[in-house]
């Protein structure tokens, strides 16, 4: 029963990654992908309305969730996270035939898990093993996919025509993969998935107040920090020039 399950999941997962490859390559064939943001004025009106549920909730509830949480806790629940998050670079990794990170994310999983407790401490990186980051965006960039236009997702924030399809890739393959979504009861997980919200944007606190000081255009700067951001991962940093500052996910 068990073995009939975990083959239809993967199955789910390989025509769920034919579909959205599909759809971009669909999505690109009437598309000038040489425009980075043909679809300006809706994405500014999508980013305005980020901006006031930012403003207005995640921020204000991320400084709360920050002022009152330990540092230690607040570590291991980051920590907790981004072991997880490896279920994601482990699969990709694989998927772009990348050994050395396949080996190194999948390690640093069972190091974290076993010894790190469930990933609330990173012992890998004390171990000296690093921390990576894959995603089937990146993936179908690694097989020459192009990002295609740049579009401002409701509450995702930036993302591209490769990459907004792509996510939902990696939310499917963590839904049939991670422990959260196989072992845990739906109550559960929307408690440790609004803690995750939580948790990503306080980390993005210090970056935001950079963020208002340093753009002139908050939303150019975001746009072309993105892309630029994405460029240098699909490449692992080949040839491609950073934006004054690497505002790293600044998604919300």
């Amino acid at each position: 029963m068990l073995q009939g399950k975990s083959n239809f999941s993967i199955y789910s997962i390989i025509l769920q990654a034919i579909l959205v490859t599909v759809v971009i390559l669909l999505s690109m064939s009437f598309t000038n992908a040489s425009e980075d943001d043909p679809l300006e004025p809706m994405n500014r009106v999508i980013f305005g309305f980020n901006e006031v549920v930012d403003d207005t909730i995640l921020e204000p509830v991320a400084e709360g969730y920050r002022f009152i949480t330990p540092d230690p806790v607040e570590n291991s629940v980051s920590n907790f996270f981004n072991n997880l998050g490896e279920i994601n670079t482990i699969v990709n990794s694989a998927l772009q035939m990348k050994l050395d990170k396949t080996i190194s994310s999948t390690s640093r999983f069972v190091i974290n898990s076993s010894v790190g407790i469930l990933g609330l401490f990173d012992v890998a990186t004390s171990l000296g093993i690093q921390r990576h980051r894959e995603d089937f965006g990146q993936t179908l960039g690694f097989y020459g996919i192009s990002p295609g236009p740049y579009l401002v997702l409701p509450f995702f924030g930036p993302s591209s025509f490769r990459d907004a399809p792509s996510f939902y890739v990696d939310v499917m393959i963590e839904k049939d993969i991670s422990p959260i979504h196989t072992e845990l009861h739906h109550e559960e997980r929307q408690a440790i998935q609004a803690t995750n919200v939580i948790d990503t944007r306080a980390n993005l606190l210090k970056a935001t107040k950079i963020l208002d000081t340093a753009a002139k255009d908050k939303y150019i700067f975001l746009r072309e920090s993105y892309l630029q951001r994405r460029a240098k991962l699909v490449t692992d940093g080949k040839d491609v020039q950073d934006f004054e500052i690497d505002v790293l996910e600044i998604n919300y």
